[in-house]
């Protein structure tokens, strides 16, 4: 099999800060948090921008650029920058670090759809938020629906590609597969496709072994089994390891990370997005797989390279 990669998920744009005390909030602890997933043995890592002050999701750039730059500075990692970010972002909001910064890679959504993570509020009582813009803001995923209309994902696609930022499509449901399908058929040209199936989200497909399977089996029939790399994301625990093994043993990647879980072992927190990278390193290492560098990951996926990025 070729080599494992293996992506770190630092922050997230719905994970709140009372739900873990080692979410990474400001530039400087999301670049600390690189670092050690690059020690760990990370290739790639996925990040949000959030106000450094409150932590909440947003788009600004400033906030991307100064992450990049200090990532930059310190690892030699791919960084994938969100098009998603938080609820309620325009399209223009959600691609203004591509048109600013030219990423290397940056996330792009398959479809519309519903997206909510409101059950999480029942795990507190007001009087716990840490900020008060975080009970509001979960409850209102309940009337939320995750905009990437066909009009969207074309520019989406467009941008990234005038810009040379790889898209890594993000497949929420089978549905996202026939669509990214039709945007091939309408001319997308990028090889290799590189894919995340993102499993467990309320509003998506859920994070049994049977939806990855369904998911893997779906894109075999329109792609080609070697049409396309895949990477997998459970969210929550323990899904996000059991999907990760599978994975490992199928020939396909892994992301793991605070943005899609927070828990190292049942009921025991992640001190880090590093403790979860090791995990997954270990996985590997149980299955012989090796695990890919940085550079590997450049070569095997086409990127451009970090220094071509604005930053």
């Amino acid at each position: 099999m070729e080599k494992l990669i293996i992506t770190a998920a630092l922050n997230g744009g719905v994970t709140v800060p009372t739900q873990t005390p080692y979410l990474p909030i400001t530039p400087r602890q999301i670049a600390d948090e690189a670092a050690r997933c690059a020690d760990a043995g990370a290739a790639v890592v996925h990040i949000h921008a959030r106000d450094p002050k409150t932590g909440m999701p947003n788009s600004d750039v400033e906030v991307f650029g100064e992450m990049l730059r200090l990532i930059r500075e310190r690892t030699d990692l791919v960084v994938c920058t969100t098009t998603g970010g938080g609820l309620y972002l325009t399209p223009e909001q959600r691609l203004a670090v591509v048109t600013g910064y030219a990423p290397e890679m940056a996330s792009c959504n398959m479809g519309s759809m519903n997206f909510s993570v409101h059950p999480i509020t029942a795990r507190f009582k007001r009087e716990d938020y840490k900020f008060d813009w975080e009970e509001k803001y979960l409850l209102a995923s309940k009337d939320f629906i995750f905009r990437n209309t066909f009009a969207d994902m074309e520019r989406f696609v467009t941008v990234m590609a005038e810009n040379q930022t790889k898209s890594e499509f993000e497949i929420y449901d089978v549905g996202h597969l026939y669509n990214l399908k039709y945007l091939i058929s309408q001319g997308l040209r990028q090889e290799p496709l590189w894919m995340q199936f993102v499993t467990g989200v309320l509003g998506g497909i859920g994070s049994g072994i049977e939806d990855m399977l369904t998911l893997k089996q779906t894109a075999d029939r329109l792609f080609g089994s070697d049409g396309y790399m895949w990477s997998i994301i459970g969210v929550g625990y323990p899904q996000e390891f059991h999907l990760a093994a599978l994975a490992i043993m199928m020939g396909g990647h892994v992301r793991v990370g605070l943005e899609d879980n927070l828990y190292i072992r049942r009921g025991v927190l992640a001190k880090s997005n590093a403790e979860l990278v090791a995990r997954a390193v270990k996985l590997a290492e149980e299955f012989e797989r090796p695990v890919a560098t940085p550079d590997e990951v450049r070569q095997k996926l086409k990127l451009k390279g970090k220094e071509e990025v604005r930053c």
